[in-house]
C-alpha cells in the first residue's frame, strides 16, 4: 500500500513521489548533479527531505538502475557474498551493477532469504563430519612411519622428526605416554574446531 503524501510540521513533504516532483529532482540532478543532498531540495525547488532525495533517485530515477525481474545467475550473487557479508546491502549491491541496495534487500527478504540460510540440523551435521575427519587425521598423524617426513619441507621435516622421536621414546616407556601425546594433539584439532563451529552460527544467525 502505497503511503499518502502528507506534509509535517515543519513543511516537509512525505509519501508517494508525484511525477512532476520526479521531473523536478530528475532534471536538477541531470544539470547540476548531486553536490549535497541535504541542500538539493531547496535549490531543486522540492518541499522534501534530503533523504528523500538520494532514495528516490538512486532506487528509482538514475539512468544506470536496471528494471525486471532478477536472473538466476543475480540470485546466486546475492545468497553467495549474503553468506559473506551479511546484511551490507550497499556492498551487494557494488557487485550487481544497476541494482539498488533498497531493491536487493526486498528481493531478499521476499524471495531468497529461505533460500540462503542452511537449517539448524544441516549446520549441526557439518560440524560433526568435519570433526570426524579430523579425529581420523589425528590417529593417521600419531602412527605415521617416521620415513615419511622426508617428503615434506625442511620446517615440516624438523617438526615431524621431532614428534616421531618423542613416539619412539614414549614406545619404551608404555602406551600410556603415546595416549597423552595423541590427547594433546586431538584438543589442538577441537579447539580449531570449535571455532569453525563457533563462525558457523554467527552466519546462521
Amino acid at each position: 500500500m502505497v503511503r499518502a503524501p502528507c506534509i509535517d510540521k515543519n513543511g516537509i513533504k512525505k509519501g508517494a513521489w508525484s511525477e512532476e516532483e520526479d521531473n523536478k529532482l530528475r532534471d536538477y540532478i541531470e544539470r547540476y548533479g548531486h553536490w549535497n543532498w541535504r541542500e538539493l531540495p531547496k535549490y531543486a525547488g522540492l518541499a522534501r527531505c534530503g533523504k528523500s532525495c538520494r532514495l528516490r533517485w538512486m532506487n528509482y530515477l538514475r539512468p544506470s538502475v536496471k528494471r525486471g525481474n532478477f536472473s538466476k545467475e543475480e540470485e546466486d550473487l546475492i545468497i553467495k557474498f549474503h553468506q559473506k557479508m551479511g546484511n551490507k546491502w550497499s556492498a551487494i549491491a557494488a557487485q550487481l551493477p544497476g541494482r539498488s541496495d533498497n531493491e536487493i534487500k526486498n528481493h531478499w527478504h521476499t524471495h531468497l532469504k529461505k533460500r540462503g540460510t542452511k537449517p539448524n540440523h544441516e549446520v549441526v551435521q557439518e560440524a560433526k563430519e568435519e570433526q570426524k575427519v579430523n579425529i581420523e587425521q589425528i590417529i593417521s598423524f600419531s602412527v605415521r612411519p617416521a620415513n615419511v617426513a622426508s617428503t615434506f619441507s625442511d620446517n615440516n621435516i624438523s617438526h615431524e622428526s621431532t614428534t616421531s622421536q618423542r613416539i619412539s621414546d614414549d614406545s619404551s616407556s608404555g602406551p600410556c605416554l603415546q595416549h597423552g601425546l595423541l590427547f594433546d594433539l586431538n584438543q589442538e584439532y577441537v579447539e580449531s574446531w570449535e571455532e569453525d563451529s563457533n563462525m558457523k552460527e554467527e552466519l546462521v544467525c
